[in-house]
């Protein structure tokens, strides 16, 4: 946790110098849902040590309970069985950063470690860095940038709660993408968004209004995998704590209503050997590197195997309707957005693929993680990209099969993978794989209002 000449970290000297009281520190669990508390000044002080111990505790139970903080009863790593002991929560120092909205308290992120300080093989955030350290393998930086999609609502949890999971109300009518009159509507909000974010270390590219009844959609700022996947998880709990002093509750549900587009979690790639970007070749007629082609090769071939890492809910799949935007085919073209990768070709910076698959709803460590294992498995083996691209609205894609409709398809595929294991360990994949099962059974027992409304007079 210090530096190499056992200097302290200028962040935790200048919190052990400051009038602060409290640290706010947190970690993401399995679906992506950032958990934390705050911390004593001298609680902090005392995790942030160099010893091979450092850390605090943290319940396990992050990993052994789903969104709504039901305990699976399926898993083996953590459960019942073990009593949910305190896990090692070691900060990462380098994610300091101050919440502008909460009088500015000092920040972290965290991910959990062993006993013995080896890494968690369930944690998420470590799950991204062993993909990391394996690239660095192959002597190569992943570089990366995401986007969401999110529908905003006049809601608060109370409001929401009375009406009992149905009719929200919408921020704003009508379908306006890219409107300069909507956005003026909420104005302070939308500034909001764009300021605060860049204070705490979120730095924004673009911000719009998108097509849907208040749709926005945000470009979080380029840079290297790990630190665009912290970005990513800080911008969705971020935007929902923005929206609180607005009476604003952002929903980034894959898909809320039947009537209306889905919500995408797009995330551009690029490799960079620390000088230069890999993926362009001036020579090459598409503007595209050899090893940009084994990249994209690896995903084409072998992302659908990581699918419920970038499809984690039962509601992922009611995106991938036919006809829509989001893609539904194992597909490629050159700056189509029908694709589910999408190649940027053209200047040696821009040059860049996006993988447009995930949805809104995904742990952004995770679905990183996914995209990259597939795209490093390509250029780990030189795989060759044999596939034509698509073009106009998926024509060339006529006999490819479309992605699976249902979870409980995505999951049996994974836990068999064996390209999955290899990139993120048994321990994982079978932990994941039995969440997204209990996640199967809980839509599986529920009885929903389709059902009343179809059944409950006529049958």
């Amino acid at each position: 946790m210090a530096s190499k000449s056992g200097t302290e970290h200028a962040a935790v000297a200048a919190i052990r110098k400051s009038s602060a009281s409290k640290v706010k520190v947190a970690v993401s669990d399995i679906d992506g849902v950032l958990r934390g508390k705050y911390l004593h000044k001298d609680k902090f002080l005392g995790a942030a040590q160099a010893h091979p111990n450092g850390g605090f505790g943290f319940c396990d139970v992050v990993f052994g309970w789903d969104s709504q903080d039901v305990c699976y009863d399926n898993t083996t790593v953590t459960g019942w069985q073990h009593g949910f002991p305190d896990a090692l929560a070691r900060l990462d120092l380098g994610t300091h950063r101050k919440v502008p909205w909460d009088n500015n308290v000092d920040f972290f992120l965290g991910d959990f470690v062993n006993p013995d300080g080896s890494p968690s093989p369930i944690c998420p955030r470590q799950i991204l860095k062993r993909v990391l350290k394996r690239a660095e393998k192959l002597g190569v930086q992943p570089m990366a940038g995401m986007e969401f999609e999110w529908f905003n609502f006049l809601e608060t949890p109370q409001t929401w709660a009375e009406k009992k999971g149905v009719g929200p109300t919408n921020l704003t009518p009508g379908m306006f993408g890219y409107s300069l009159l909507r956005m003026a509507d909420n104005r302070e909000f939308f500034n909001a968004l764009m300021d605060d974010m860049l204070a705490f270390g979120v730095p924004i590219e673009g911000l719009h209004t998108e097509t849907g009844p208040g749709v926005y959609e945000v470009a979080i700022a380029f840079g290297s995998a790990l630190e665009q996947a912290d970005r990513a998880i800080l911008f969705k709990t971020g935007a929902r704590e923005i929206g609180k002093r607005y009476g604003i509750m952002p929903s980034f549900m894959a898909k809320w209503s039947q009537q209306l587009p889905g919500c995408s979690g797009h995330i551009h790639q690029s490799l960079s050997d620390g000088k230069k970007n890999l993926f362009f070749d001036a020579k090459n007629s598409r503007s595209m590197s050899k090893v940009f082609e084994s990249y994209l090769a690896g995903q084409i071939a072998s992302l659908m195997e990581f699918a419920p890492m970038f499809w984690p809910t039962i509601n992922s799949y009611k995106r991938l309707v036919d006809g829509f935007w989001a893609p539904v085919k194992p597909t490629w073209g050159l700056d189509n957005r029908t694709a589910s990768f999408r190649v940027i070709a053209g200047s040696p910076k821009a040059t860049r693929l996006e993988t447009r698959c995930p949805g809104a709803d995904v742990n952004p460590y995770l679905a990183m993680a996914a995209v990259i294992a597939a795209g490093l498995h390509g250029v780990e083996k030189n795989l060759k990209l044999t596939a034509p691209p698509i073009t106009g609205t998926n024509q060339g894609a006529e006999n490819i099969p479309r992605a699976p409709r249902t979870l409980l398809e995505t999951t049996t595929n994974f836990r068999v993978s064996d390209i999955a294991r290899d990139w993120l360990g048994d321990t994982f994949v079978d932990h994941f794989a039995a969440t997204r099962d209990w996640e199967s059974r809980q839509w599986q027992d529920a009885v929903t209002d389709w059902e009343l409304k179809r059944y409950f007079e006529i049958i």
